[in-house]
Protein backbone atom coordinates (compact mmCIF):
# COMPACT_ATOMS: atom_id res chain seq x y z
CA UNK A 1 0.00 0.00 0.00
CA UNK A 2 1.15 3.56 -0.98
CA UNK A 3 -0.69 6.12 1.61
CA UNK A 4 1.42 8.96 0.84
CA UNK A 5 0.26 9.63 -2.33
CA UNK A 6 -2.71 10.86 -3.60
CA UNK A 7 -4.62 11.26 -7.19
CA UNK A 8 -6.68 14.54 -7.10
CA UNK A 9 -9.54 15.44 -9.43
CA UNK A 10 -9.77 19.40 -10.17
CA UNK A 11 -12.46 20.08 -12.85
CA UNK A 12 -11.42 23.66 -14.59
CA UNK A 13 -13.59 25.59 -16.81
CA UNK A 14 -10.86 25.01 -19.82
CA UNK A 15 -7.43 23.56 -20.80
CA UNK A 16 -5.55 26.75 -20.45
CA UNK A 17 -7.07 26.82 -16.71
CA UNK A 18 -6.10 23.31 -15.96
CA UNK A 19 -2.51 23.88 -17.63
CA UNK A 20 -1.89 27.06 -15.63
CA UNK A 21 -2.70 25.47 -12.47
CA UNK A 22 -0.55 22.26 -13.11
CA UNK A 23 1.88 24.31 -14.56
CA UNK A 24 2.01 26.17 -10.94
CA UNK A 25 2.08 22.83 -8.80
CA UNK A 26 4.87 21.42 -10.87
CA UNK A 27 6.94 24.29 -10.50
CA UNK A 28 6.25 25.14 -6.56
CA UNK A 29 7.26 21.04 -6.26
CA UNK A 30 3.67 20.66 -4.78
CA UNK A 31 3.01 17.37 -7.08
CA UNK A 32 5.40 15.40 -9.32
CA UNK A 33 3.15 15.02 -12.60
CA UNK A 34 -0.18 16.48 -13.39
CA UNK A 35 -1.97 15.34 -16.69
CA UNK A 36 -5.36 16.84 -18.39
CA UNK A 37 -8.24 15.21 -19.86
CA UNK A 38 -11.43 16.61 -21.81
CA UNK A 39 -13.37 18.22 -22.63
CA UNK A 40 -16.04 16.35 -20.41
CA UNK A 41 -19.45 17.23 -19.92
CA UNK A 42 -20.65 18.36 -16.56
CA UNK A 43 -24.10 18.59 -14.83
CA UNK A 44 -24.95 20.06 -11.46
CA UNK A 45 -27.18 22.56 -9.80
CA UNK A 46 -25.90 26.42 -9.23
CA UNK A 47 -27.83 29.07 -7.49
CA UNK A 48 -31.27 26.78 -8.11
CA UNK A 49 -30.48 26.26 -11.92
CA UNK A 50 -29.63 23.31 -13.90
CA UNK A 51 -26.19 24.19 -15.29
CA UNK A 52 -24.49 21.77 -18.01
CA UNK A 53 -20.88 23.00 -19.02
CA UNK A 54 -18.24 21.59 -20.55
CA UNK A 55 -15.11 21.62 -18.49
CA UNK A 56 -11.31 19.89 -18.68
CA UNK A 57 -10.16 17.65 -15.50
CA UNK A 58 -6.80 18.52 -14.19
CA UNK A 59 -5.36 15.31 -12.28
CA UNK A 60 -2.53 15.66 -9.54
CA UNK A 61 -0.19 13.17 -8.67
CA UNK A 62 1.33 14.59 -5.05
CA UNK A 63 2.55 13.31 -1.70
CA UNK A 64 -0.60 13.30 1.00
CA UNK A 65 0.87 15.73 3.23
CA UNK A 66 0.96 18.70 0.19
CA UNK A 67 -3.02 18.49 -0.16
CA UNK A 68 -3.33 21.77 1.96
CA UNK A 69 -0.63 23.36 -0.20
CA UNK A 70 -2.12 22.32 -3.28
CA UNK A 71 -5.40 23.17 -2.46
CA UNK A 72 -4.62 26.94 -1.02
CA UNK A 73 -2.85 27.21 -4.52
CA UNK A 74 -5.71 26.43 -6.82
CA UNK A 75 -8.63 28.29 -4.80
CA UNK A 76 -6.20 31.22 -5.47
CA UNK A 77 -5.72 30.62 -9.06
CA UNK A 78 -8.86 28.32 -10.16
CA UNK A 79 -11.62 31.41 -11.58
CA UNK A 80 -14.76 29.20 -9.77
CA UNK A 81 -16.09 29.99 -6.67
CA UNK A 82 -16.15 26.60 -5.42
CA UNK A 83 -13.88 24.48 -7.23
CA UNK A 84 -14.26 21.18 -8.05
CA UNK A 85 -11.25 19.25 -5.36
CA UNK A 86 -11.51 15.80 -4.80
CA UNK A 87 -8.22 13.99 -3.29
CA UNK A 88 -8.24 9.92 -3.54
CA UNK A 89 -5.83 7.90 -1.77
CA UNK A 90 -3.04 6.02 -3.89
CA UNK A 91 -3.83 1.96 -2.94
CA UNK A 92 -0.62 0.99 -4.81
CA UNK A 93 2.25 2.25 -7.03
CA UNK A 94 5.03 0.98 -8.10
CA UNK A 95 7.83 1.45 -5.93
CA UNK A 96 10.23 3.38 -8.37
CA UNK A 97 7.59 5.73 -9.34
CA UNK A 98 6.93 6.85 -5.72
CA UNK A 99 10.37 7.57 -5.08
CA UNK A 100 10.80 9.29 -8.57
CA UNK A 101 7.27 11.20 -7.30
CA UNK A 102 8.88 11.83 -3.74
CA UNK A 103 12.06 13.18 -4.96
CA UNK A 104 10.44 15.39 -7.41
CA UNK A 105 8.40 17.22 -5.01
CA UNK A 106 8.67 18.62 -1.54
CA UNK A 107 6.17 18.19 1.63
Amino acid sequence: MTPDIILIRINCPDDLCAASIGETLITNRLAGCVNIDGPVESIYMWDGQLEREEEWVLWVKAPAANFTKIEAQVIDLHPHDVPAILAMPCIEANARYAEWLTTNTKS
